[in-house]
């Protein structure tokens, strides 16, 4: 290809920094990356945010190359035949090749009263907002925290530490992904913070008031402040631009993280759908993603087949205060084992994950292609469960091979 290659990557997240830092490799290419915000959001901290511990904001010069051009705007839609970008701003830009890492944020509840009176806890600008509501609210008010996976755990532990009186509403278990002995250490420990915990199915949340929460089974919890962190979204910007996606709008890829309606449209992170069979939302798999989505490029512009994805766990971590945590441990198609590390040294483990994350982005920064986590061997399971969907639906399996 003559010139300069132009690869434009939407999504400054965990994701797109990742790949903006990796696809500087070559120097004849060009990287653009389009955010909403001028900073780096560190989204594992957003609770301490809320709460006021941390601010979760690093500076783009700490964690991205410096010959990444950096455009603070939004994209208003992808003109995929065109190969450009319109702006919210109203700009246009174009690109040879599109890297799709828009993450995600808090779903749509659908119960009535949770949007009018309702906090969400998924994004920056969220956590700012709720930040001054939980400063104003007596400290002797109960806040209910919606939602019992790793957000509102984390979150019901934080304000429980501050003295605060907490309902965790789980709308099922407490902790789906861990082990039944990693969510008996949780349980205990917001037991002894003091948060009250309603889990099962008839704790399933089904109106939110400005000073309650009801739920299934007729209960009603005094709530002078609801904080929502059930559910996650995704952007709709591939859907409205005429991308496939999946049900829940991420788009659609092949296991390359390529675009099934062009090769020249690469996904990664929370918002990517390999083979109808998406990841964890987490940042675990979001910059494992970022680095083969950058791959994948790089192999293309080498005149190289593209290798494909080979995602790998080790388990997932929880803050639980700031003098307790958990890492739960899991074998490598994230399924979670038996044993786990809690209390301080679950804490101790937890903040050095926090740290090593952005220290990665860093190191791959100054010396892009030092990230392999991404080529860790493991990938059995996957392969063995996109063969199954293959068997079960061959139409549906070409259409994202």
């Amino acid at each position: 290809m003559a010139g300069k290659t132009d690869v434009v990557v939407i999504g400054g997240g965990y994701a797109g920094v990742m790949a903006a830092n990796r696809l500087t490799r070559r120097d004849d290419v060009t990287v653009t990356l389009i955010n909403p915000r001028a900073t780096f959001v560190h989204r594992v901290r957003l609770h301490q945010l809320a709460v006021g511990n941390d601010e979760a904001v690093v500076e783009y010069a700490e964690v991205l190359r410096a010959g990444v051009r950096l455009v603070v705007d939004g994209v208003a839609r992808i003109d995929v035949p065109g190969r450009g970008l319109t702006l919210a701003s109203g700009g246009t830009l174009a690109y040879d090749y599109l890297v799709y890492a828009v993450g995600s944020g808090s779903a749509d509840p659908r119960v009535p009263g949770a949007a009018e009176h309702a906090y969400p806890l998924a994004s920056l600008e969220e956590a700012r907002r709720l930040r001054p509501v939980l400063d104003a609210a007596p400290a002797t008010a109960a806040v209910t925290v919606v939602g019992g996976g790793p957000s509102g755990i984390e979150t019901a532990a934080e304000l429980a530490e501050e003295g605060r009186p907490v309902n965790l509403v789980c709308g099922g278990a407490l902790g789906p992904y861990l082990h039944p002995r990693g969510r008996r250490a949780v349980a205990r420990r917001l037991a002894r913070l003091g948060v009250t915990v309603h889990a099962g199915p008839e704790a399933e949340v089904t109106e939110v008031t400005r000073e309650t929460v009801r739920l299934r089974d007729g209960r009603e919890l005094p709530s002078a402040v609801t904080v929502w962190t059930a559910g996650f979204g995704v952007p709709d910007l591939a859907r409205r631009s005429g991308l496939s996606t999946d049900a829940l709008g991420r788009l659609l890829t092949d296991e390359t993280l390529t675009s099934v309606d062009d090769e020249r449209v690469v996904a990664a992170g929370d918002a990517a759908a390999p083979s109808g069979l998406p990841l964890r939302m987490s940042c675990q798999a979001a910059m494992p993603l970022g680095a083969r989505a950058a791959d994948t490029v790089l192999s293309r512009l080498a005149g190289e087949r593209p290798e494909t994805l080979n995602q790998v766990f080790g388990g997932q971590c929880l803050s639980l205060g700031r003098r307790a945590g958990l890492f739960q441990f899991a074998r490598r198609r994230d399924v979670a084992v038996g044993f786990h590390i809690g209390g301080r040294a679950g804490a101790g483990v937890k903040e050095l994950v926090c740290a090593a994350i952005v220290r990665q982005l860093a190191a791959e920064a100054r010396r892009p292609g030092a990230y392999g986590l991404h080529r860790v061997p493991g990938g059995a399971a996957r392969e063995r469960a996109l063969r199954a969907r293959r068997a079960a639906s061959p139409a549906a399996a070409g259409r994202a091979a």
